[in-house]
């Protein structure tokens, strides 16, 4: 089976809005990389993030604001031969987004990117406690380039 090339804008939207978990991936000050599975958000050609004010993540993303967000789904295992192993593969469809980090320090800010968090799980609006809001940290992922491919399909 053969990979094929995503390009469709609407396709590879369906793919991110399918997801409920993103891997965001960050190269350390040692040039090392660093990957983390998040709950996200999208709309508007961005990717909301948050987390914990400070942590090694943090101090990264601070240095180092380039990053790539994998996607994936879709997932279902097939085979030619189901006596050999190496027949055996995935089809799936992915989305890597290419971008920069921009923390969102602004209150109301942080609030939209919570609600558009909140809406890739549920479908309702929520209250937020300003000590929460004031507390978490808040970021985007302002896309710069977006591949995709599909697997098996």
């Amino acid at each position: 089976m053969k990979s094929r090339i995503i390009d469709h804008k609407p396709q590879l939207e369906e793919i991110i809005n399918n997801c409920k978990v993103c891997h965001l991936s960050m190269v350390d000050e040692n040039n090392m990389p660093y990957v983390l599975p998040f709950n996200f958000g999208y709309a508007d050609d961005e990717i909301f993030l948050h987390s914990a004010q400070k942590g090694k993540k943090i101090d990264i993303l601070t240095n180092n604001p380039n990053v790539c967000v994998a996607f994936s789904g879709d997932y279902e295992l097939k085979y030619r031969d189901e006596d050999v192993a190496c027949s055996y593969s995935w089809k799936y469809r992915s989305v890597l987004a290419f971008g920069k980090v921009e923390f969102i320090t602004d209150f109301e800010k942080k609030k939209e990117a919570l609600n558009v968090i909140m809406a890739n799980y549920v479908d309702r609006k929520f209250k937020y406690n300003d000590p929460a809001v004031k507390d978490v940290n808040c970021y985007k992922v302002v896309i710069e380039k977006l591949e995709g491919r599909a697997y098996g399909q």
